[in-house]
Order: structure tokens, then sequence, then C-alpha cells
């Protein structure tokens, strides 16, 4: 392998090119930033479940897609109680799980993230409200903000028929409350598998503030988090590279 392996970034509505090695980034090629500024997406103030459940044992999981797991990652890593966040790949088969072929949007990837948490600090209910209210936006079918495709969809991985139970009847109160102007898309898959993505995309957020796609798209997520759920809002965010 070279010192440098070339990436190509899908990210927005420009191709990037971008250079990876042992140091980690090396090069980026932004053409435009105009339309990703434009498609920045809000949070919304959003109710709690009306039931919630605890997961039983003192670990719990919830796989999440919502569009670039940059952002999803950066937001749950700040959440109390949540042990960690992994970028990753669910829907597809293993032999696709990485982020050249999962970037054609053809494997039944999405970009996901697993989340670990501890159910006595935080629980399943508040986790889908935060991602609900500002990790993403749920009324967007197969696309989040500039990026497009199925791997970009809106999806609870959903590993237990409680998890599904409680994910419906959420959706369905959400949606009968009107607290988006359009219905929610998120769709509700079993959790066949969950596959880690390649290293360079883990704590992509937190080591990399300053790159444009960041600054627009993923920082107001995590500012949105610390002002509506002050509460569960960490400075601190639990990274992969300290697991």
């Amino acid at each position: 392998m070279s010192a440098f392996d070339e990436i190509s970034e899908r990210k927005g509505p420009t191709r990037r090119r971008v250079l990876f090695g042992a140091a980690g980034l090396a090069v980026i090629s932004l053409p435009f930033l105009m339309p990703i500024a434009a498609a920045q997406e809000e949070a919304v103030v959003i109710p709690p479940p009306a039931q919630d459940f605890s997961e039983p044992g003192p670990h719990a999981t919830l796989v999440l897609a919502g569009g670039c797991f940059w952002g999803v990652q950066g937001v749950f890593q700040h959440v109390k109680g949540v042990e960690s966040a992994i970028s990753g790949y669910s829907g597809g088969t293993a032999e696709t799980a990485n982020y050249e072929e999962t970037s054609t949007g053809t494997t039944g990837h999405a970009e996901s993230v697993q989340i670990t948490y501890d159910p006595t600090v935080v629980s399943f209910g508040k986790l889908l409200q935060i991602y609900f209210s500002v990790a993403h936006n749920p009324t967007q079918l197969n696309y989040q903000g500039p990026d497009r495709g199925t791997q970009y969809r809106s999806s609870i991985f959903v590993a237990s028929k409680d998890q599904k139970r409680a994910a419906e009847e959420y959706i369905r109160d959400l949606d009968a409350a009107k607290v988006f102007p359009a219905p929610i898309v998120t769709t509700l898959e079993p959790l066949e598998a969950f596959y880690p993505a390649e290293q360079y995309h883990q704590d992509f957020l937190t080591l990399n503030p300053d790159w444009p796609y960041i600054v627009v798209n993923d920082l107001p997520k995590v500012a949105a988090l610390e002002r509506l759920f002050p509460d569960q809002y960490r400075a601190e965010p639990v990274l992969v590279g300290q697991l």
C-alpha cells in the first residue's frame, strides 16, 4: 500500500478528491461551498416519547442512520450515558461494507452509527428524541441536506421487538402531533449486522472541526444538542480513538 491512499469523497453536490495516509487527512479539494451552506438542517423541539422502556443489563446498543455518519456520530458522542458511538454501515452485506461501494447507493447499506450506552443514564426514548430533534431531519427521503442517495436514508435498525414497538409508537405520535412540516419517512429495518467504517471516518467531526462541510452541516447539530438538551449534553465527547 502506498503512503497515501486516494479516496473518492461523495459528500455534497460535488465530488472531492481527498488524500489519506498514515498521518490522516492530507489534501482536500472543495470546489463549491454555497450549495452545501444552503442545505443546512434546523433542529426541531419535539416532545419525548409518551412511553419509554429500559433495556436490560448495564449496556445496550442502538443503530441509527440519518445522513452522513460524521454528524450523527458527533452528536451522540456528546450525549451523557453514551459509552461509544462508532460510524459504520448497516443494511447490506459484509462484502460491500466499505465507503467506496456504499457511496454508489446500490449496496443496501446506510451510513450508520452504532451507539452503546448505559440505560441507567440515558434511555432508549431519550436517544430517539435527540435523533429526531437534532441529529438529522427525519422527513427527508433518501437524502440529508446536500447528500443524496439511499445510503443517506433515515433508518432505525431495530434489534428487538421492544425497540421496534417503541420506535413505531414514537413516530406515530410525532406525526399525529404534526411537530414536523411533513410526515416522518424514517424506516424501521431489522438489524442484521453492523460493520464499522474505515478508521479515517471515526471521530471525523472532532478531528476536523474546521472543514467547511463540518462547520456548515454538523457543528450546528452539536450546538443544538447543547441548547435543547442541556441535561444530556457533555462537553467532552467519547471518542473511538480513546476506546
